[in-house]
């Protein structure tokens, strides 16, 4: 698909010196992609970005400009997306705890920032947009899923106001990406290497698990099946953290020791990537479920008048129903990231 989509196109990653953008320029650097704009507001990261691309890949670091801007100020994203075909929204503030303590600040990054990108893109004439969203926005209890399901609403909200063929906005969601920056394998891994147990807040509590690869080909699926004001979700399977930390602790062959600290501010026992209420009508597409959008105007009269007959025997797909992985197939899925063959090499 890239070869043929993105061929001499022009796309842009906001939040692209993140793990997710880091991935996609790995995906699309080599390929006849016409060019890749990093937009973020951290110029430590973008530097050493920089230097990190322009030393593996020196025959394709053209294709590779980076701009300076944060998804909060308007003008700055006017800027960098003159000339985009296509947008991968990714700048977001997404740790639980952060966003617990700091909610203003979600609501600044990941509510108004995205109607910022989405307004931008839209007068510039962005072909298609995809945005990053996360298990926690359906039935949030903390303030990062809350402001992730508000920027779903301002997602499909904005399909309504401008035509598909003019540009295409469609969601992703997705659950939590292993070995990603502030994720807790990493953590984990650094208690075990520092000789300290690995603080579990509640062995029996479950989690999506997927790769940055399964992320990106998340989104890309998204891209080429998505219809506008789409929401795209992968069937990830999913583990206990009792048995995440027993995977990693088994291939680092070091301290197996355990230290239950108890559920943090905003969490869950278990996450929810598809609601009872979206799976009512959402289209199942094998490996992944498509939850269209409402396309429903505020004419109060089909609200009052017309309603949903297909009954309501429709269950959530969630962390404690979806596929569980043991141990070993745990073990099996994080040998193969590029992040853990790193960290045992060291």
């Amino acid at each position: 698909m890239e070869n043929n989509i993105f061929k001499n196109r022009i796309l842009l990653i906001t939040g692209g010196t993140g793990s997710f953008g880091n991935a996609v320029l790995r995906r699309f650097l080599k390929t006849d992609i016409g060019e890749i704009r990093i937009f973020s507001r951290d110029e430590k990261k973008q530097d050493d970005m920089r230097h990190e691309y322009q030393k593996e890949f020196p025959e394709y670091f053209s294709k590779l400009k980076f701009y300076i801007g944060d998804v909060r100020d308007i003008q700055s994203i006017r800027s960098a997306v003159y000339g985009v075909d296509y947008i991968f929204h990714a700048a977001a503030l997404k740790q639980v705890p952060s966003c617990e303590f700091f909610p203003v600040e979600a609501v600044k990054t990941n509510i108004l920032g995205t109607d910022n990108v989405l307004t931008a893109a839209i007068e510039a004439g962005v072909k298609k947009i995809i945005c990053l969203s996360t298990d926690k926005a359906a039935y949030p209890v903390n303030a990062m899923g809350t402001s992730k399901a508000m920027m779903e609403k301002v997602i499909v909200a904005k399909t309504r106001t401008v035509s598909p063929e003019r540009t295409s906005i469609c969601c992703t969601r997705y659950g939590n990406v292993m070995c990603s920056r502030g994720s807790v394998i990493p953590l984990f891994i650094s208690q075990i290497k520092q000789g300290l147990p690995m603080t579990i807040t509640e062995p029996s509590m479950t989690r999506f698990i997927m790769s940055l690869e399964e992320a990106v080909e998340l989104v890309l699926f998204a891209f080429e099946y998505g219809q506008s004001g789409d929401i795209m979700i992968q069937k990830a399977p999913a583990c206990t953290i009792e048995v995440l930390a027993k995977a990693i602790s088994e291939i680092f062959h070091l301290g197996k020791e355990t230290k239950v600290i108890g559920i943090r501010h905003g969490e869950k026992m278990y996450e929810t990537l598809l609601t009872e209420e979206e799976s009512a009508h959402a289209i199942d597409m094998g490996l992944f479920f498509r939850v269209p959008c409402d396309r429903r105007d505020l004419n109060y009269d089909k609200y009052f008048k017309d309603g949903n007959t297909r009954g309501t025997d429709y269950a959530a797909f969630t962390s404690d129903n979806a596929e569980r992985l043991s141990v070993e197939q745990v073990k099996n899925r994080l040998v193969a990231l590029p992040y853990i063959q790193k960290e045992l090499k060291k």
